[in-house]
């Protein structure tokens, strides 16, 4: 593989403006014209009296559990807030849905307990109760207003007793149409929300996709895709940002031999 696999690629990020700026920056080095398109914002919630609460009562949970680095990063906005200055001995085991989301607990110097092989709520359920007994245990598990209830739900039919307070919010962002006039090479979506807001903000986000790329993620974007009626291209394994670069550069660089044999 050359050093700039995405040579030329016009490579659309829907993600959010703080989480774009890594990933811009890393396909730029590969050297792609990122195309920054956010669909969604993230904000804190708008009522925190339900987080605030399960966090001054961190002792009394057996788990705490983040499915996002989002979660991590609100979560200690609203420890700074409150003054509530938790050592790492002072947490009760945490499980984290997958690298990304541990890297950021690691910022906080907090090493999770549990990280699932793969990178899907489904998956940090099975492990989570594959742990040990959930019946009975009390779970702490912020998450965001969009989350999907698979993870919760498992854990109560489980026996476990769940506290899901909201962590942040996902707000739709205006996408400027202007910005897909000229050809698109791919477009990128890291979450169900980011797809939603492209396709329910434009008349026809297919005609727009064109022959672009449709790359994903992970799974769960990836059926949110077809949802929308966009053919998926691509779903990175591992489900992470740095995943979904180097599927991107593996897709581009099988294409280029199919391109010269048919000239």
């Amino acid at each position: 593989m050359t050093l700039r696999p995405l040579e030329g690629k016009r490579i659309v990020v829907t993600r959010p403006p703080d989480a774009a700026a890594p990933f811009a920056d890393r396909l730029r080095e590969l050297g792609a014209e990122p195309v920054l398109l956010p669909t969604i914002t993230i904000r804190p919630p708008q009522d925190t009296r339900p987080l605030d609460h399960a966090l001054a009562c961190l002792d009394q949970y057996d788990w705490v559990v983040f499915t996002s680095a989002n979660a991590v990063e609100h979560v200690w906005k609203r420890l700074e807030t409150l003054e509530l200055h938790v050592e790492a001995g002072g947490w009760p085991p945490i499980a984290a849905i997958g690298p990304v989301t541990a890297g950021a607990l690691a910022e906080r110097e907090l090493a999770p307990t549990l990280v699932p092989d793969r990178h899907v709520a489904e998956a940090l359920a099975e492990a989570l109760m594959a742990a040990g007994d959930v019946r009975g245990r009390h779970i702490l598990l912020p998450q965001g207003d969009l989350a999907r209830p698979v993870l919760s739900d498992s854990l109560r039919a489980a026996g476990a007793a769940v506290d899901a307070p909201i962590a942040y919010e996902n707000v739709r962002a205006d996408v400027d149409p202007a910005l897909l006039v000229q050809p698109i090479d791919a477009i990128t979506f890291t979450s169900p929300s980011t797809v939603e807001s492209f396709a329910a903000q434009l008349d026809d986000p297919a005609g727009v996709a064109g022959n672009a790329l449709v790359a994903c993620i992970g799974p769960i974007t990836a059926d949110a895709v077809r949802a929308c009626g966009l053919p998926v291209h691509i779903v990175a394994d591992p489900h992470t940002a740095k995943g979904l670069i180097a599927a991107l550069c593996t897709a581009f660089a099988r294409q280029a031999p199919e391109r010269n044999s048919a000239l």
